[in-house]
């Protein structure tokens, strides 16, 4: 009897045994699905790097909430100001992703990201595939080196010598609505490869930026439509690709520096005003009221307006809606200089007053 229910407990036991194996093993196998799921999920969304104030702009506008977007550079400074610190480094060697304008805008990257020692640091270069323009050499006045060439490097020398030199391939392009959509675009396709679990929200926010960049572009065709072929000056070189894009000419006549000129670069600029006759003068807006330019223009009979490249910005600059904002007034700005411009042109323009010119070389020393 008793032996009989021995037999009989012996296979329930293995029954029992051959269920918890079983159950350990699904148990197990579900671990792994999960973890093998995660993995390829990410536990957290990107983090992202960002250069210029206008790859902030754009990137902040295809990440949304998605991902945690920093500037390496600070948004009241300009890249050619900009000198990289050992937290710059660290901020690199902690990031997933670095959004670059590309076109040798970044000329400090190089050492940089050498530094931060980040194998899985993936670069995004919003400038691919894009449309460029050749860097121009002043009308008149001095010429300055070149120093890049498109292949995407950031090792190459940077001259601050007269302002803004860059390499053989005019970097402005985010000044052309259309060539940003080229850089969301790019920025967002960049995002998705490196996060493809928030390929729907990045492309969403693509488009609603998109959307707005397409409504701006027609309404700056608009409003610039009755001043097709007009001239405008700038004294750097960054609005070609803004001025390609309307049908306008923007003409670099000479580089000067926007503080302390020299008396050369002050007898340069009276003799390129003399020579071509021009009514309007474009200035970057950190170069002040009281500046040379100001000066020289009220002698000289020029108007000054403000053309704002979007290098440097409050911190309220860092915002998608800053660049349409700033566009717009760039626009309004010069509508207001051609209308106000005079039909006619004098021959021979006023010389510099005394006072004028003892400034600008005051101010040169």
């Amino acid at each position: 009897m008793a032996n009989d229910s021995l037999r009989s407990a012996q296979p329930l036991r293995s029954l029992v045994s051959l269920v918890a194996a079983l159950s350990v093993g699904i148990l197990g196998t579900l671990q792994m699905r999960q973890e093998r799921s995660q993995a390829q999920q990410g536990s957290t969304p990107p983090q992202v790097v960002t250069t210029i104030l206008p790859i902030t702009q754009f990137t902040r506008a295809v990440a949304g909430k998605r991902a945690e977007v920093k500037p390496l550079i600070p948004p009241q400074m300009g890249p050619h100001d900009f000198q990289a610190r050992p937290e710059d480094a660290r901020l690199l060697s902690q990031a997933d992703v670095l959004v670059i304008n590309g076109l040798g805008m970044e000329t400090f990257l190089e050492g940089l990201i050498a530094n931060a020692g980040n194998p899985k640091l993936r670069i995004i270069d919003s400038s691919q595939g894009i449309p460029t323009l050749q860097t121009q050499e002043p009308e008149h006045g001095h010429s300055h080196s070149h120093g890049h060439s498109h292949g995407h490097s950031h090792g190459h020398g940077h001259s601050h010598g007269h302002g803004h030199s860059h390499g053989k391939l005019n970097p402005h392009i985010w000044l052309d609505p259309r060539r940003a959509i080229r850089q969301v675009e790019n920025i967002r396709d960049g995002l998705i490869a490196v996060d493809p679990e928030g390929a729907e929200t990045y492309r969403a926010n693509a488009a609603a930026f998109i959307q707005q960049l397409e409504a701006l572009d027609k309404e700056i065709e608009q409003r610039l439509a009755p001043f097709a072929g007009r001239k405008f000056v700038v004294f750097h070189d960054l609005a070609p690709y803004f001025a390609e894009r309307y049908n306008l000419k923007a003409e670099f006549l000479v580089e000067i520096p926007e503080a302390s000129p020299s008396p050369e670069d002050v007898r340069r600029v009276m003799e390129t005003v003399r020579q071509s006759g021009l009514k309007t003068i474009l200035v970057e807006p950190q170069v002040g009221k009281d500046n040379p330019f100001e000066v020289l223009a009220r002698d000289l009979g020029v108007q000054v307006r403000v053309f704002d490249p979007l290098e440097t910005a409050g911190p309220e600059g860092i915002e998608p809606e800053y660049y349409l904002t700033i566009l717009r007034q760039n626009v309004e700005n010069l509508v207001s200089a051609f209308e106000k411009e005079k039909a006619w042109v004098p021959l021979q323009l006023p010389l510099v007053g005394q006072a004028a010119l003892e400034h600008l070389l005051a101010r040169g020393r």
